[in-house]
Protein backbone atom coordinates (compact mmCIF):
# COMPACT_ATOMS: atom_id res chain seq x y z
CA UNK A 1 0.00 0.00 0.00
CA UNK A 2 1.83 3.31 -1.30
CA UNK A 3 4.17 1.72 -2.98
CA UNK A 4 4.91 2.51 -6.17
CA UNK A 5 7.16 1.63 -9.57
CA UNK A 6 8.45 4.01 -12.47
CA UNK A 7 7.71 2.33 -15.93
CA UNK A 8 11.20 1.08 -16.61
CA UNK A 9 13.38 -0.79 -19.13
CA UNK A 10 16.65 -1.66 -17.98
CA UNK A 11 19.64 -1.83 -20.32
CA UNK A 12 22.12 -4.88 -20.02
CA UNK A 13 25.11 -1.68 -19.45
CA UNK A 14 23.09 -1.43 -16.04
CA UNK A 15 22.58 2.28 -16.86
CA UNK A 16 19.60 4.64 -15.64
CA UNK A 17 17.95 4.23 -18.95
CA UNK A 18 14.82 6.22 -21.17
CA UNK A 19 13.67 4.22 -23.62
CA UNK A 20 12.59 5.63 -27.32
CA UNK A 21 9.25 3.97 -28.62
CA UNK A 22 9.27 3.34 -32.26
CA UNK A 23 6.10 3.80 -34.06
CA UNK A 24 6.25 3.90 -37.94
CA UNK A 25 2.95 5.09 -38.44
CA UNK A 26 3.97 8.66 -36.19
CA UNK A 27 7.42 8.64 -37.26
CA UNK A 28 8.88 8.03 -33.92
CA UNK A 29 12.30 7.51 -32.83
CA UNK A 30 13.52 4.29 -31.77
CA UNK A 31 16.71 4.75 -29.27
CA UNK A 32 17.62 4.92 -25.40
CA UNK A 33 19.23 7.68 -23.27
CA UNK A 34 21.06 6.12 -20.49
CA UNK A 35 21.42 8.62 -17.29
CA UNK A 36 23.34 7.72 -14.64
CA UNK A 37 22.22 8.24 -11.29
CA UNK A 38 24.98 6.74 -9.28
CA UNK A 39 27.69 9.89 -8.89
CA UNK A 40 27.44 13.32 -9.92
CA UNK A 41 29.56 14.39 -12.78
CA UNK A 42 30.10 17.99 -12.64
CA UNK A 43 28.71 20.95 -9.94
CA UNK A 44 27.82 23.79 -11.39
CA UNK A 45 27.22 27.72 -9.40
CA UNK A 46 23.84 27.70 -8.21
CA UNK A 47 24.12 31.22 -10.24
CA UNK A 48 25.01 29.37 -13.42
CA UNK A 49 22.94 31.83 -15.89
CA UNK A 50 25.07 34.91 -16.84
CA UNK A 51 24.85 37.62 -19.45
CA UNK A 52 27.18 40.06 -20.52
CA UNK A 53 27.04 43.88 -20.95
CA UNK A 54 29.53 45.36 -23.66
CA UNK A 55 30.53 48.46 -24.57
CA UNK A 56 30.29 49.05 -28.24
CA UNK A 57 29.07 52.35 -28.96
CA UNK A 58 25.73 52.66 -31.40
CA UNK A 59 28.32 53.18 -34.50
CA UNK A 60 29.51 49.61 -34.04
CA UNK A 61 28.38 47.90 -37.64
CA UNK A 62 29.46 44.09 -38.55
CA UNK A 63 28.56 43.64 -42.45
CA UNK A 64 26.75 46.98 -42.54
CA UNK A 65 24.61 46.70 -39.82
CA UNK A 66 24.99 48.38 -36.79
CA UNK A 67 23.07 46.41 -34.00
CA UNK A 68 23.86 47.93 -31.13
CA UNK A 69 22.41 50.54 -31.01
CA UNK A 70 21.93 52.31 -27.37
CA UNK A 71 22.81 48.92 -25.88
CA UNK A 72 26.03 49.63 -25.04
CA UNK A 73 27.40 50.45 -21.29
CA UNK A 74 27.32 54.47 -21.91
CA UNK A 75 24.05 54.38 -23.14
CA UNK A 76 22.00 52.01 -21.53
CA UNK A 77 18.51 52.90 -20.20
CA UNK A 78 18.73 52.22 -16.62
CA UNK A 79 14.75 53.70 -16.23
CA UNK A 80 12.97 50.77 -18.34
CA UNK A 81 11.01 48.74 -15.69
CA UNK A 82 11.10 45.99 -18.49
CA UNK A 83 15.03 45.66 -18.19
CA UNK A 84 14.67 45.70 -14.35
CA UNK A 85 12.28 43.41 -14.07
CA UNK A 86 13.88 40.75 -16.54
CA UNK A 87 17.29 40.97 -14.34
CA UNK A 88 15.24 40.38 -11.39
CA UNK A 89 13.24 37.65 -12.82
CA UNK A 90 16.39 35.44 -12.33
CA UNK A 91 17.57 36.55 -8.73
CA UNK A 92 20.48 36.54 -9.28
CA UNK A 93 21.22 37.09 -12.59
CA UNK A 94 25.36 37.22 -13.03
CA UNK A 95 26.43 40.28 -15.57
CA UNK A 96 29.65 40.41 -17.02
CA UNK A 97 30.39 43.63 -17.82
CA UNK A 98 33.11 44.02 -21.02
CA UNK A 99 34.28 43.27 -24.51
CA UNK A 100 36.39 44.28 -27.23
CA UNK A 101 36.76 47.41 -25.89
CA UNK A 102 37.35 47.25 -22.43
CA UNK A 103 41.08 46.90 -22.71
CA UNK A 104 40.20 50.67 -24.26
CA UNK A 105 38.23 51.78 -21.33
CA UNK A 106 39.80 55.00 -19.17
CA UNK A 107 38.24 55.26 -15.67
CA UNK A 108 37.92 58.85 -14.76
CA UNK A 109 38.81 59.22 -11.06
CA UNK A 110 40.76 61.35 -9.39
CA UNK A 111 44.16 60.14 -10.86
CA UNK A 112 43.17 60.52 -14.93
CA UNK A 113 44.69 63.25 -16.21
CA UNK A 114 42.93 62.99 -19.44
CA UNK A 115 39.59 63.89 -21.14
CA UNK A 116 36.54 61.64 -20.27
CA UNK A 117 35.34 61.21 -23.51
CA UNK A 118 33.24 58.79 -25.30
CA UNK A 119 34.54 56.07 -27.72
CA UNK A 120 34.73 57.62 -31.62
CA UNK A 121 35.44 55.60 -34.32
CA UNK A 122 38.28 55.53 -36.65
CA UNK A 123 39.32 52.64 -38.53
CA UNK A 124 42.99 52.88 -38.21
CA UNK A 125 42.55 52.75 -34.49
CA UNK A 126 42.95 49.04 -32.79
CA UNK A 127 39.55 47.57 -32.92
CA UNK A 128 37.91 50.44 -34.88
CA UNK A 129 37.52 53.16 -32.42
CA UNK A 130 39.66 55.40 -29.97
CA UNK A 131 40.17 55.20 -26.92
CA UNK A 132 36.38 56.03 -24.44
CA UNK A 133 36.10 56.95 -20.63
CA UNK A 134 34.05 55.65 -17.84
CA UNK A 135 32.61 58.45 -15.55
CA UNK A 136 32.20 58.04 -12.17
CA UNK A 137 28.39 59.36 -12.61
CA UNK A 138 27.86 57.24 -14.92
CA UNK A 139 29.73 54.14 -12.94
CA UNK A 140 27.31 55.18 -9.36
CA UNK A 141 23.75 54.64 -12.08
CA UNK A 142 25.25 51.13 -13.10
CA UNK A 143 25.97 50.54 -9.53
CA UNK A 144 22.48 51.55 -8.86
CA UNK A 145 20.76 49.47 -11.17
CA UNK A 146 22.86 46.42 -10.75
CA UNK A 147 21.93 46.71 -6.47
CA UNK A 148 17.76 47.15 -7.54
CA UNK A 149 18.18 44.15 -9.89
CA UNK A 150 19.98 41.91 -7.60
CA UNK A 151 22.55 41.27 -9.82
CA UNK A 152 26.23 39.77 -9.14
CA UNK A 153 28.92 42.16 -11.07
CA UNK A 154 31.98 41.00 -12.70
CA UNK A 155 33.46 43.44 -14.16
CA UNK A 156 36.31 43.43 -16.48
CA UNK A 157 39.47 45.95 -16.24
CA UNK A 158 41.66 47.03 -19.27
CA UNK A 159 44.44 44.93 -19.68
CA UNK A 160 46.09 46.95 -21.92
CA UNK A 161 47.22 49.43 -20.20
CA UNK A 162 50.99 50.76 -19.71
CA UNK A 163 51.81 48.06 -22.69
CA UNK A 164 53.15 48.93 -26.28
CA UNK A 165 52.52 46.78 -29.50
CA UNK A 166 55.53 45.52 -30.47
CA UNK A 167 56.00 44.53 -34.66
CA UNK A 168 54.91 41.68 -34.64
CA UNK A 169 51.76 42.51 -33.10
CA UNK A 170 51.89 41.60 -29.82
CA UNK A 171 51.48 43.41 -26.67
CA UNK A 172 54.72 43.78 -24.23
CA UNK A 173 55.86 45.36 -21.28
CA UNK A 174 53.95 45.14 -17.67
CA UNK A 175 50.63 46.05 -16.73
CA UNK A 176 50.03 49.58 -15.64
CA UNK A 177 47.13 49.16 -12.69
CA UNK A 178 47.63 52.80 -11.21
CA UNK A 179 44.11 53.82 -12.99
CA UNK A 180 42.99 50.53 -12.32
CA UNK A 181 43.61 50.78 -8.55
CA UNK A 182 42.02 54.01 -8.52
CA UNK A 183 39.18 52.89 -10.09
CA UNK A 184 38.80 49.71 -7.40
CA UNK A 185 39.21 52.01 -4.58
CA UNK A 186 36.57 54.47 -5.76
CA UNK A 187 34.07 51.58 -6.22
CA UNK A 188 34.98 49.65 -2.28
CA UNK A 189 34.57 53.39 -1.17
CA UNK A 190 31.25 53.66 -2.28
CA UNK A 191 30.11 50.61 -0.61
CA UNK A 192 29.39 48.51 -4.59
CA UNK A 193 29.92 44.65 -4.50
CA UNK A 194 31.85 43.10 -7.47
CA UNK A 195 31.59 39.71 -7.77
CA UNK A 196 34.92 39.41 -9.93
CA UNK A 197 37.53 41.13 -11.32
CA UNK A 198 38.38 40.33 -14.70
CA UNK A 199 41.98 41.02 -16.06
CA UNK A 200 41.52 41.94 -20.60
CA UNK A 201 39.63 40.41 -22.80
CA UNK A 202 40.77 38.05 -25.61
CA UNK A 203 44.65 38.62 -25.26
CA UNK A 204 45.53 35.15 -24.60
CA UNK A 205 46.72 32.84 -26.85
CA UNK A 206 47.16 34.24 -30.66
CA UNK A 207 44.58 36.85 -29.22
CA UNK A 208 42.26 38.95 -31.16
CA UNK A 209 44.04 42.65 -32.31
CA UNK A 210 46.75 41.85 -29.70
CA UNK A 211 48.25 38.96 -27.38
CA UNK A 212 50.01 38.75 -24.25
CA UNK A 213 52.23 36.05 -23.18
CA UNK A 214 51.02 33.71 -20.88
CA UNK A 215 54.17 34.14 -18.49
CA UNK A 216 53.54 38.09 -18.36
CA UNK A 217 49.84 37.18 -17.94
CA UNK A 218 50.63 35.06 -15.28
CA UNK A 219 52.72 38.09 -13.57
CA UNK A 220 49.51 40.68 -14.02
CA UNK A 221 47.16 38.12 -12.53
CA UNK A 222 49.49 38.19 -9.60
CA UNK A 223 49.59 41.90 -9.48
CA UNK A 224 45.69 42.09 -10.14
CA UNK A 225 45.58 39.84 -6.75
CA UNK A 226 48.25 42.09 -4.63
CA UNK A 227 46.04 45.53 -5.47
CA UNK A 228 42.84 43.47 -4.81
CA UNK A 229 44.26 41.75 -1.24
CA UNK A 230 45.30 45.63 -0.12
CA UNK A 231 41.98 47.34 -1.38
CA UNK A 232 39.22 44.42 -0.01
CA UNK A 233 41.76 44.38 3.48
CA UNK A 234 38.75 45.36 5.47
CA UNK A 235 36.11 44.43 3.20
CA UNK A 236 34.33 40.95 4.08
CA UNK A 237 33.00 40.41 0.97
CA UNK A 238 36.39 39.40 -1.37
CA UNK A 239 35.72 39.41 -5.24
CA UNK A 240 37.17 36.57 -7.12
CA UNK A 241 39.79 36.89 -9.28
CA UNK A 242 39.13 36.02 -13.09
CA UNK A 243 41.22 35.49 -16.29
CA UNK A 244 41.94 35.88 -19.16
CA UNK A 245 38.58 35.81 -20.71
CA UNK A 246 39.86 34.64 -24.50
CA UNK A 247 39.87 31.50 -26.81
CA UNK A 248 41.18 28.30 -25.77
CA UNK A 249 45.17 27.24 -26.88
CA UNK A 250 45.76 24.21 -24.94
CA UNK A 251 49.47 25.24 -24.69
CA UNK A 252 49.01 28.84 -23.46
CA UNK A 253 46.36 28.26 -20.76
CA UNK A 254 48.41 25.03 -20.02
CA UNK A 255 51.43 27.57 -19.09
CA UNK A 256 49.32 30.02 -17.81
CA UNK A 257 47.18 28.05 -15.36
CA UNK A 258 50.14 26.25 -13.75
CA UNK A 259 51.85 29.66 -13.28
CA UNK A 260 48.51 31.23 -11.38
CA UNK A 261 48.21 28.25 -8.81
CA UNK A 262 48.34 30.88 -6.09
CA UNK A 263 46.53 34.01 -7.81
CA UNK A 264 43.85 33.04 -10.03
CA UNK A 265 40.16 31.93 -8.86
CA UNK A 266 38.44 31.34 -12.09
CA UNK A 267 40.02 31.00 -15.64
CA UNK A 268 37.34 32.40 -18.50
CA UNK A 269 37.33 31.14 -21.94
CA UNK A 270 34.89 32.38 -24.85
CA UNK A 271 33.06 30.54 -27.57
CA UNK A 272 32.05 31.79 -30.84
CA UNK A 273 32.34 28.11 -32.67
CA UNK A 274 29.56 28.70 -35.36
CA UNK A 275 32.01 31.61 -36.91
CA UNK A 276 30.86 34.75 -38.17
CA UNK A 277 27.43 36.04 -38.10
CA UNK A 278 27.00 36.97 -41.94
CA UNK A 279 27.60 33.20 -42.32
CA UNK A 280 24.04 31.73 -44.40
CA UNK A 281 24.29 28.68 -43.61
CA UNK A 282 24.01 29.34 -39.41
CA UNK A 283 20.53 27.60 -39.10
CA UNK A 284 21.67 24.47 -40.86
CA UNK A 285 24.96 24.64 -38.24
CA UNK A 286 22.87 25.17 -35.41
CA UNK A 287 20.43 21.86 -36.63
CA UNK A 288 23.64 19.52 -36.81
CA UNK A 289 24.79 17.98 -33.65
CA UNK A 290 27.94 16.89 -35.55
CA UNK A 291 28.88 20.69 -34.86
CA UNK A 292 27.54 20.99 -31.96
CA UNK A 293 29.37 18.29 -30.51
CA UNK A 294 32.52 20.03 -32.06
CA UNK A 295 33.23 22.31 -29.63
CA UNK A 296 33.68 19.57 -26.59
CA UNK A 297 36.90 19.22 -27.24
CA UNK A 298 37.35 22.76 -25.79
CA UNK A 299 35.45 21.59 -22.80
CA UNK A 300 37.25 18.24 -21.90
CA UNK A 301 40.54 20.00 -22.81
CA UNK A 302 39.98 22.92 -20.04
CA UNK A 303 38.63 20.52 -17.91
CA UNK A 304 41.95 18.12 -18.38
CA UNK A 305 44.43 21.05 -17.70
CA UNK A 306 42.57 22.35 -14.70
CA UNK A 307 42.21 18.54 -13.38
CA UNK A 308 45.71 18.04 -13.91
CA UNK A 309 46.76 21.25 -11.99
CA UNK A 310 47.62 22.27 -8.70
CA UNK A 311 45.46 25.12 -9.12
CA UNK A 312 42.29 25.83 -7.49
CA UNK A 313 40.66 28.11 -10.23
CA UNK A 314 37.45 27.14 -11.67
CA UNK A 315 36.49 26.93 -15.14
CA UNK A 316 34.13 29.41 -16.75
CA UNK A 317 32.33 30.45 -20.10
CA UNK A 318 33.32 34.62 -20.30
CA UNK A 319 31.46 35.29 -23.06
CA UNK A 320 29.66 33.12 -25.70
CA UNK A 321 27.38 34.67 -28.81
CA UNK A 322 27.78 31.80 -31.21
CA UNK A 323 28.28 33.53 -33.84
CA UNK A 324 30.80 36.35 -33.61
CA UNK A 325 30.83 40.17 -35.12
CA UNK A 326 27.17 40.59 -33.24
CA UNK A 327 25.58 37.61 -34.43
CA UNK A 328 22.47 37.30 -37.05
CA UNK A 329 19.43 39.22 -36.89
CA UNK A 330 16.11 36.48 -36.68
CA UNK A 331 19.05 33.49 -35.99
CA UNK A 332 20.86 34.58 -33.07
CA UNK A 333 18.22 36.19 -31.37
CA UNK A 334 15.04 33.59 -32.84
CA UNK A 335 13.95 30.53 -31.45
CA UNK A 336 16.22 28.14 -33.62
CA UNK A 337 18.84 29.44 -30.87
CA UNK A 338 17.59 28.08 -28.13
CA UNK A 339 18.81 24.11 -29.81
CA UNK A 340 22.42 26.11 -29.81
CA UNK A 341 21.85 27.57 -26.67
CA UNK A 342 20.79 25.15 -24.23
CA UNK A 343 23.14 22.39 -25.45
CA UNK A 344 25.97 24.43 -25.20
CA UNK A 345 24.57 25.07 -21.46
CA UNK A 346 23.76 21.32 -20.84
CA UNK A 347 27.30 20.50 -22.31
CA UNK A 348 29.63 23.35 -20.35
CA UNK A 349 27.94 21.59 -17.15
CA UNK A 350 29.10 18.28 -17.86
CA UNK A 351 32.96 19.53 -18.02
CA UNK A 352 32.51 21.22 -14.55
CA UNK A 353 32.14 24.53 -15.88
CA UNK A 354 30.50 26.91 -13.04
CA UNK A 355 29.42 29.33 -14.77
CA UNK A 356 28.08 30.36 -18.34
CA UNK A 357 27.84 34.43 -19.35
CA UNK A 358 25.85 34.86 -22.56
CA UNK A 359 26.52 37.39 -25.28
CA UNK A 360 24.39 39.13 -24.64
CA UNK A 361 21.75 40.12 -22.04
CA UNK A 362 21.17 43.07 -24.54
CA UNK A 363 23.16 44.46 -27.53
CA UNK A 364 24.06 42.99 -30.73
CA UNK A 365 21.74 40.04 -32.62
CA UNK A 366 22.53 37.78 -29.58
CA UNK A 367 20.89 39.55 -27.08
CA UNK A 368 18.16 37.70 -24.49
CA UNK A 369 16.89 41.53 -24.74
CA UNK A 370 15.58 42.89 -27.86
CA UNK A 371 17.95 45.83 -28.47
CA UNK A 372 15.28 48.80 -28.51
CA UNK A 373 12.78 47.80 -26.37
CA UNK A 374 14.18 44.65 -23.90
CA UNK A 375 11.17 42.45 -24.49
CA UNK A 376 12.68 39.01 -24.24
CA UNK A 377 13.88 37.18 -27.25
CA UNK A 378 13.17 33.24 -27.03
CA UNK A 379 16.66 32.28 -25.27
CA UNK A 380 15.69 34.64 -22.07
CA UNK A 381 12.80 32.10 -21.47
CA UNK A 382 15.13 29.02 -21.84
CA UNK A 383 17.98 30.44 -19.70
CA UNK A 384 15.28 30.94 -16.68
CA UNK A 385 14.13 27.48 -17.40
CA UNK A 386 17.32 26.38 -16.79
CA UNK A 387 18.21 28.63 -14.32
CA UNK A 388 15.08 27.10 -12.09
CA UNK A 389 14.88 23.84 -13.03
CA UNK A 390 18.11 22.79 -13.45
CA UNK A 391 20.08 21.93 -10.05
CA UNK A 392 23.90 21.98 -9.37
CA UNK A 393 24.62 18.39 -9.69
CA UNK A 394 25.16 16.87 -13.42
CA UNK A 395 24.04 13.50 -13.94
CA UNK A 396 25.98 11.78 -17.29
CA UNK A 397 23.93 11.42 -19.84
CA UNK A 398 23.96 9.69 -23.35
CA UNK A 399 21.68 8.72 -26.31
CA UNK A 400 21.86 5.97 -28.53
CA UNK A 401 19.64 5.04 -31.55
CA UNK A 402 19.68 8.61 -33.17
CA UNK A 403 22.00 11.63 -33.12
CA UNK A 404 19.26 14.15 -33.32
CA UNK A 405 18.48 13.91 -29.45
CA UNK A 406 20.60 15.66 -26.99
CA UNK A 407 19.78 15.06 -23.84
CA UNK A 408 21.11 16.36 -20.10
CA UNK A 409 20.01 15.54 -16.91
CA UNK A 410 20.78 17.39 -13.76
CA UNK A 411 19.57 17.20 -10.08
CA UNK A 412 16.04 18.90 -9.84
CA UNK A 413 16.63 22.72 -8.43
CA UNK A 414 14.90 23.59 -5.18
CA UNK A 415 13.55 20.57 -4.93
CA UNK A 416 13.47 16.59 -5.06
CA UNK A 417 14.00 14.53 -8.11
CA UNK A 418 16.04 15.23 -11.08
CA UNK A 419 15.32 17.23 -14.27
CA UNK A 420 15.81 15.90 -17.58
CA UNK A 421 16.36 18.73 -20.88
CA UNK A 422 15.77 17.03 -24.55
CA UNK A 423 16.41 19.09 -27.70
CA UNK A 424 14.89 16.91 -30.60
CA UNK A 425 17.27 18.51 -33.60
CA UNK A 426 14.73 16.51 -36.30
CA UNK A 427 12.10 18.49 -38.53
CA UNK A 428 9.91 15.00 -38.70
CA UNK A 429 9.99 12.85 -35.89
CA UNK A 430 8.66 12.85 -32.57
CA UNK A 431 10.27 11.18 -29.90
CA UNK A 432 8.75 9.09 -27.42
CA UNK A 433 9.90 8.25 -23.78
CA UNK A 434 10.21 6.01 -20.98
CA UNK A 435 12.18 6.17 -17.66
CA UNK A 436 14.07 3.49 -16.02
CA UNK A 437 16.85 3.53 -13.51
CA UNK A 438 20.42 2.15 -12.66
CA UNK A 439 20.79 1.67 -9.01
CA UNK A 440 19.40 2.38 -5.99
CA UNK A 441 16.26 4.39 -6.51
CA UNK A 442 13.87 6.03 -4.66
CA UNK A 443 10.22 6.71 -5.39
CA UNK A 444 8.45 9.41 -3.59
CA UNK A 445 4.33 8.57 -3.92
CA UNK A 446 2.18 11.00 -1.69
CA UNK A 447 -1.26 9.01 -0.60
CA UNK A 448 -3.80 10.42 2.23
CA UNK A 449 -1.01 12.87 3.62
CA UNK A 450 1.58 9.92 3.85
CA UNK A 451 4.71 10.10 1.99
CA UNK A 452 6.05 6.17 1.25
CA UNK A 453 9.52 5.47 0.34
CA UNK A 454 10.44 2.56 -1.94
CA UNK A 455 13.90 1.46 -2.65
CA UNK A 456 14.27 -0.63 -5.08
CA UNK A 457 18.18 -2.50 -6.46
CA UNK A 458 16.85 -3.53 -10.81
CA UNK A 459 18.96 -6.11 -11.99
CA UNK A 460 18.21 -6.38 -15.68
CA UNK A 461 14.61 -6.48 -14.48
CA UNK A 462 11.61 -5.06 -15.88
CA UNK A 463 9.41 -3.08 -13.11
CA UNK A 464 5.52 -2.49 -14.22
CA UNK A 465 3.99 -0.25 -12.88
CA UNK A 466 0.66 -1.40 -10.83
CA UNK A 467 -2.53 -0.62 -12.11
CA UNK A 468 -3.93 2.13 -10.80
CA UNK A 469 -0.84 4.07 -9.52
CA UNK A 470 -0.27 5.67 -12.65
CA UNK A 471 -2.26 8.75 -11.76
CA UNK A 472 -0.77 8.95 -8.67
CA UNK A 473 2.33 10.23 -9.38
CA UNK A 474 2.94 13.50 -12.08
CA UNK A 475 5.57 15.04 -13.59
CA UNK A 476 6.31 18.66 -14.53
CA UNK A 477 6.68 19.25 -18.72
CA UNK A 478 8.08 22.00 -19.99
CA UNK A 479 7.53 21.83 -23.81
CA UNK A 480 9.32 24.81 -26.35
CA UNK A 481 8.49 25.31 -29.64
CA UNK A 482 8.62 28.47 -31.89
CA UNK A 483 5.52 30.19 -32.75
CA UNK A 484 4.20 28.81 -36.06
CA UNK A 485 6.39 26.50 -36.42
CA UNK A 486 8.85 29.37 -37.76
CA UNK A 487 12.14 28.50 -36.38
CA UNK A 488 13.26 32.03 -37.21
CA UNK A 489 10.51 33.57 -34.88
CA UNK A 490 11.25 35.53 -32.07
CA UNK A 491 8.45 34.23 -30.24
CA UNK A 492 9.17 31.24 -28.23
CA UNK A 493 5.61 29.36 -27.31
CA UNK A 494 5.78 27.69 -23.42
CA UNK A 495 3.19 24.47 -23.77
CA UNK A 496 1.40 25.79 -26.62
CA UNK A 497 1.07 29.83 -25.26
CA UNK A 498 3.02 32.77 -26.29
CA UNK A 499 5.45 33.73 -24.26
CA UNK A 500 5.29 37.70 -23.75
CA UNK A 501 5.40 40.14 -21.17
CA UNK A 502 2.57 42.84 -20.10
CA UNK A 503 1.57 46.00 -20.72
CA UNK A 504 3.52 46.25 -17.16
CA UNK A 505 6.87 44.93 -18.12
CA UNK A 506 6.29 42.13 -15.81
CA UNK A 507 7.55 38.42 -17.11
CA UNK A 508 4.84 36.08 -17.72
CA UNK A 509 5.02 32.90 -15.09
CA UNK A 510 6.28 29.86 -16.84
CA UNK A 511 3.73 27.11 -16.21
CA UNK A 512 4.54 23.49 -16.76
CA UNK A 513 1.80 20.64 -18.24
CA UNK A 514 1.11 17.93 -15.06
CA UNK A 515 1.69 14.59 -16.46
CA UNK A 516 1.18 11.12 -15.46
CA UNK A 517 4.44 9.69 -15.01
CA UNK A 518 3.21 6.45 -16.74
CA UNK A 519 3.13 8.05 -20.02
CA UNK A 520 5.67 8.25 -22.15
CA UNK A 521 7.38 12.01 -22.70
CA UNK A 522 6.93 13.10 -26.27
CA UNK A 523 8.99 15.71 -27.74
CA UNK A 524 7.82 16.78 -30.70
CA UNK A 525 9.64 17.47 -34.06
CA UNK A 526 12.17 20.52 -33.40
CA UNK A 527 11.22 21.25 -30.47
CA UNK A 528 12.79 21.09 -26.56
CA UNK A 529 11.65 19.98 -23.28
CA UNK A 530 12.22 20.26 -19.57
CA UNK A 531 10.71 17.34 -17.70
CA UNK A 532 11.02 17.78 -13.64
CA UNK A 533 10.54 14.75 -12.01
CA UNK A 534 9.64 15.44 -8.59
CA UNK A 535 9.33 11.91 -7.36
CA UNK A 536 12.65 10.65 -8.72
CA UNK A 537 15.33 10.60 -5.89
CA UNK A 538 19.03 8.92 -7.45
CA UNK A 539 22.05 8.66 -5.22
CA UNK A 540 23.40 11.38 -6.47
CA UNK A 541 21.23 13.78 -5.92
CA UNK A 542 21.05 12.84 -2.39
CA UNK A 543 23.57 15.63 -1.11
CA UNK A 544 23.67 18.58 -3.29
CA UNK A 545 26.42 21.32 -2.42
Amino acid sequence: MGFCFWVCFISLLNFYSLSFVSSQADASAEGTVFIDGKAPIGRIDDDFICATLDWWPPEKCDYGTCSWGLAGLLNLDLNKNLFLNAVKAFSPLKIRLGGTLQDKVIYDTDDNQLPCTSFVKNTSEMFGFTQGCLPMNRWDDLNSFFQKAGAKVIFGLNALAGRTIAPDGSAVGAWNYTNAESFMRYTVDKNYTIHGWELGNELCGSGVGTRVSADQYAADTAALQSIVQKIYQNVDLKPLIITPGGFYDSDWFTEYIDKTTKSLDVVTHHIYNLGPGVDDHLVEKILDPSVLEGVSGTFSGLHNIIKNSTTSAAAWVGEAGGAYNSGHNLVTNAFVFSFWYLDQLGMASKYDTKTYCRQSLVGGNYGLLNTTNFEPNPDYYSALLWHRLMGRNVLSTSFTGTDKIRSYTHCAKQSKGITLLLINLNNSTTVQAKLAFNSTMSLRHKHRSQISHHKHRIHKTIIKLPQGIDGKIRREEYHLTAKGGNLQSQSMLLNGNNLSVNSSGIIPHLEPLHVKSAKPIMVAPLSIVFTHMPDVTVPACKVQP
